[in-house]
C-alpha cells in the first residue's frame, strides 16, 4: 500500500500539495485517509496482493463482464486496492481519498468538476486532480464499504435526514436511566425499521460526534482544522463509551441491534478493574470500545450479554459514570479515537492552541496512542451527595469534584503502522488508573 501510495504521490502534484497540507495544517497523514487504490489487472500484481493475504470482495460490472475486482485485507487496517481490467492507462493508479462531506470539500477546494451521485446515498464521488496517469478522486460513504452509484431517492434521504435529527435532538436527561434508555432505544428501532440498521447506525454516530465534540476543546480546535481542508472527521478510528456495570449487557444489546459483531475482550481484572468489549459494525467500518468494571471472577463468564450485579467498590469506569451519566446517555462519549501523525499533532496542538498531550500510554512502531489533556467538567451536587451517602467517596474527594469538577473527555492521538488494528491491553490499563478522577486534583 505505501509502495502505492508513495509512487503516486510522486506523480501527482495536486496530491502531494494536499498530503503536505494535511500534514502542516491538521497533523494527519495522507495514507491514512486513502478509500481506494486502482491499479490495472495484472496476473503478477493479483499474486502479490494474494500473497500480502488479500482477497477478493466484490466486483463492479460492466454489461455481464467485471469491471474492477476489489480486494480487501481482512487481517489489518488497509485501504481496499482495486484491479481494472485494461481501463486506465499503463502504469496508471487511481487513488480515493475519504471525507465526511463531499460538499463541505467541493466548497474549500472549488473544483473544476462535479459531485457524481445524490446527497444522502450510500457512495458519492468527486473527480478532483490528474497527474503523469493517475488520478485523485474524494469519495463520501454512508453505511456501506462498497463503491457504486446508487439512483437517487429522496423520500429515503428526508427519513435519514429526519431520523438524523432525532438523534441530534435526543433528551438524554430525564432523571431515570431506565426512562433515557427507553428512548434511545425507541429512537433506534424507529429508524432501523424506517432506513435499516446500516443507516441507523451511520447517522447514530454522526450525532455522537457531535454531542461529544460540543463538550471537548481539543475536539472542537481539531475538527475545525480539519474542516479548513473539508475533511471532516472520516478519519476516525474508534468511538469509546463507559458503562455502569448495571447497564453494560443492554448497551451491547443496543450496538447488536443496529448490526455490529463483537470482536476481541479485554481483560484486565484484578489489575486495573476493568473489562472491555470491541464491537465493529461490518458494512459501516465504525468501531466501538466499550468500558465496564470488571471483577477477575467474572473474566470467563460471557460479560458483553450476563448481567453484572451492582457492586459497592468503584473502579474508575464505575466512578466516572457516577459522576457524569452513562456515556450512550447524559455523558456521552469518552473519547474518539482518530488516526494522526503522532508527533506532528502534539506538536502542533501544544504551540497553536495550548493544548496539552498527555504522556504516551502506547508507544510501538505500530501502535501509538496518547490522550490530550482531560476536559473538565462540573458534577452535579446529587450525584456527589449520593456517592457520599454510600460512601464511596471520601469527603475530601466530594469537596474536590465541588470545586473543581472531573475529568469527563477526551481526543485520542493515534498513530497506526503496518495495518495494526488491535489495541494494547497494558497500555490501556495504565491510561484507565492516570485518569481515575480520584487522582486528579
Amino acid at each position: 500500500v505505501r509502495e502505492l501510495v508513495d509512487d503516486f504521490l510522486s506523480r501527482c502534484p495536486e496530491a502531494a500539495t494536499l498530503a503536505r497540507r494535511m500534514r502542516d495544517e491538521t497533523g494527519t497523514r495522507f495514507v491514512d485517509w486513502v478509500d481506494d487504490v486502482t491499479v490495472n489487472h495484472t496476473t503478477a500484481f493479483e499474486a502479490r496482493l494474494s500473497a500480502a493475504g488479500f482477497v477478493q470482495a466484490g466486483a463492479e460490472r460492466s454489461g455481464d463482464r467485471p469491471r474492477i475486482a476489489s480486494f480487501v485485507q481482512p487481517q489489518g487496517m488497509f485501504p481496499a486496492v482495486r484491479l481494472a481490467q485494461g481501463t486506465l492507462d499503463d502504469g496508471g493508479l487511481t487513488v480515493a481519498l475519504k471525507v465526511e462531506s463531499l460538499a463541505d470539500f467541493a466548497a474549500v477546494h472549488q473544483p473544476q468538476n462535479d459531485i457524481e451521485g445524490h446527497p444522502f446515498s450510500e457512495f458519492r464521488w468527486l473527480p478532483f486532480a490528474s497527474g503523469d496517469r493517475t488520478s485523485l478522486d474524494i469519495v463520501e460513504r454512508h453505511a456501506s464499504r462498497h463503491a457504486g452509484l446508487q439512483p437517487g431517492d429522496p423520500t429515503r434521504s428526508i427519513l435519514r435526514l429526519h431520523h438524523l435529527e432525532e438523534f441530534r435532538s435526543r433528551r438524554r436527561y430525564l432523571g431515570v436511566s431506565e426512562d433515557e434508555f427507553e428512548l434511545v432505544e425507541g429512537l433506534i428501532d424507529s429508524a432501523i425499521e424506517a432506513v435499516g440498521p446500516a443507516w441507523a447506525t451511520d447517522i447514530f454516530f454522526a450525532a455522537e460526534r457531535e454531542y461529544w465534540q460540543r463538550r471537548n476543546r481539543a475536539a472542537q480546535f481539531q475538527k475545525a482544522r480539519q474542516d479548513r481542508l473539508g475533511l471532516g472527521w472520516a478519519n476516525h478510528d474508534h468511538h469509546t463509551y463507559r458503562s455502569s456495570r448495571r447497564h453494560f449487557a443492554r448497551l451491547i444489546g443496543l450496538w447488536e441491534k443496529l448490526g455490529f459483531e463483537r470482536r476481541e475482550r479485554f481483560y484486565a481484572g484484578a489489575e486495573a478493574g476493568w473489562g472491555a468489549q470491541i464491537c465493529e459494525h461490518p458494512e459501516c467500518g465504525i468501531i466501538t470500545f466499550n468500558d465496564v468494571d470488571l471483577s477477575p471472577d467474572e473474566l470467563v463468564t460471557d460479560f458483553a450479554h450476563e448481567p453484572l450485579p451492582e457492586r459497592h467498590a468503584l473502579g474508575t469506569v464505575g466512578l466516572w459514570c457516577a459522576l457524569h451519566g452513562e456515556s450512550i446517555l447524559q455523558a456521552g462519549m469518552h473519547h474518539l479515537e482518530c488516526q494522526f501523525d503522532f508527533d506532528a499533532l502534539k506538536a502542533q496542538m501544544e504551540s497553536e492552541a495550548n493544548i496539552k498531550v498527555m504522556k504516551p500510554f502506547t508507544d510501538f512502531p505500530h501502535l501509538r496512542q496518547a490522550f490530550t489533556e482531560g476536559e473538565r467538567w462540573p458534577v452535579k451536587d446529587e450525584r456527589i451527595a449520593a456517592l457520599l451517602a454510600k460512601s464511596q467517596i471520601t469527603a475530601e474527594q466530594a469537596d474536590n469534584f465541588r470545586r473543581n469538577g472531573a475529568i469527563g473527555s477526551h481526543l485520542e492521538n493515534l498513530e497506526r503502522n503496518e495495518g495494526f488494528k488491535g489495541f494494547n491491553q497494558k497500555g490501556v490499563s495504565d491510561i484507565i488508573a492516570r485518569t481515575d478522577p480520584r487522582n486528579q486534583v
